[in-house]
């Protein structure tokens, strides 16, 4: 029979027990703010604001100085730029105080985005893998020195007549694996992100067989390589049409199917559940985790919101780029939060008073960040 010794010591696994719990405690959930320069400059470009580096930072201290936006807001994962150059002029806020420690003081909990890209996988149709392994330790080591406290790697998978591949399946989830492993070795909360994509025609049942089969290959492998799962989280899609479906299911046999695919492939050791948004609108990805939560049937872990898009594209649409707009948009910021925290609890009843921006699709084919 297969032996191992113990690669975490009990006060390590008490901390990633500690942080990831923390997480995803009283309905709070995440604030995805790791969008890379290119996909910042898709934001920016939106509001007819130019992607430098000033406004870059002025954009999100507009989002970390929201007042009470630690009252929904649990954790923020931030870009590589927004954490390592804190200590510059560029990426502080305007009174000198790095974003790191902006969160810190709001009790808010930093994260970081590790890979560095998902890259085609030679022999399959399509399908990718995700980089930056190769020097993940030593850069784990150096953000828990600097404050974070969990980490996020984002795999992807997608839906067609011939994809997901056995190959794809197995390389993405080994992939996270070792990157779970590695960040717990360096005290990070790993976020272990397995995307299936939206894009296609399929209907429900096809992304939620996918789902459940992407899953089971993820813990599979996550149990293979040891990791301690009370000290992850799980960053799924939800359970959907593809964006090209003829038929949309309602937010109610979205949630079924969802919570169905969890409990068939999620270990109850498992803290919680963050759902990544997937190009829905702001007011469905809010919907569909009310329904989530609705559902009456055993539901062993936490199950709220991981947003980037669907927390920030009213905001940013209200901000801009002016910095007379900024109390504006940080208002639309916090119902957004406050909105996914009562979903998270299942006591979301919807937003009568939705603009049109919270409404609008924010699908973006092969959508890269």
């Amino acid at each position: 029979m297969a032996s191992y010794s113990q690669f975490l010591t009990k006060e390590k696994e008490d901390e990633l027990r500690s942080i990831a719990n923390a997480i995803v405690a009283q309905g709070k959930g995440i604030l995805a703010a790791d969008e890379s320069t290119g996909s910042m400059d898709k934001r920016m470009q939106s509001i007819g604001a130019e992607n430098s580096e000033e406004n870059r930072r002025k954009y999100r201290q507009m989002l970390f100085t929201t007042e009470g936006l630690e009252k929904h807001v649990s954790g923020v994962i931030l870009f590589h730029e927004t954490m390592y150059q804190a200590r510059e002029r560029f990426q502080k806020t305007d009174d000198g105080t790095s974003f790191v420690d902006v969160l810190k003081k709001k009790g808010i909990i930093p994260g970081i985005k590790v890979d560095k890209g998902v890259i085609p996988l030679a022999g399959t149709q399509g399908e990718g893998t995700t980089q930056g392994l190769d020097d993940l330790n030593a850069r784990c080591a150096q953000y828990k020195k600097d404050g974070a406290q969990f980490a996020k790697w984002r795999c992807v998978h997608r839906i067609s007549g011939t994809t997901p591949s056995h190959t794809a399946l197995v390389e993405v989830a080994q992939v996270l694996a070792r990157y779970a492993s590695i960040c717990q070795q360096n005290g990070l909360v790993p976020i272990v992100e397995p995307e299936t994509l939206p894009d296609g025609e399929h209907d429900l049942a096809r992304c939620q067989k996918i789902t459940e089969t992407v899953l089971s290959y993820t813990y599979r492998a996550l149990n293979e390589h040891h990791v301690f799962l009370e000290g992850t989280l799980l960053k799924p899609n939800m359970v959907t049409a593809g964006m090209s479906a003829a038929n949309k299911p309602s937010n109610v046999e979205i949630g079924l199917a969802t919570v169905t695919a969890l409990q068939r492939t999620v270990p109850v050791a498992v803290p919680g559940v963050v759902f990544l948004s997937g190009g829905q609108s702001e007011e469905d990805a809010t919907k569909n985790l009310n329904a989530i939560n609705q559902v009456a049937t055993k539901k062993p872990w936490a199950l709220t919101f991981s947003y980037g898009r669907a927390l920030q594209a009213s905001a940013l649409a209200k901000w801009a780029g002016k910095d007379e707009n900024v109390k504006d948009a940080q208002a639309i910021l916090i119902h957004r939060a406050a909105s996914n925290q009562l979903a998270a609890l299942g006591k979301y009843s919807g937003d009568p008073n939705a603009d049109a921006t919270a409404s609008q699709s924010l699908f973006v084919a092969n959508h890269a960040y």
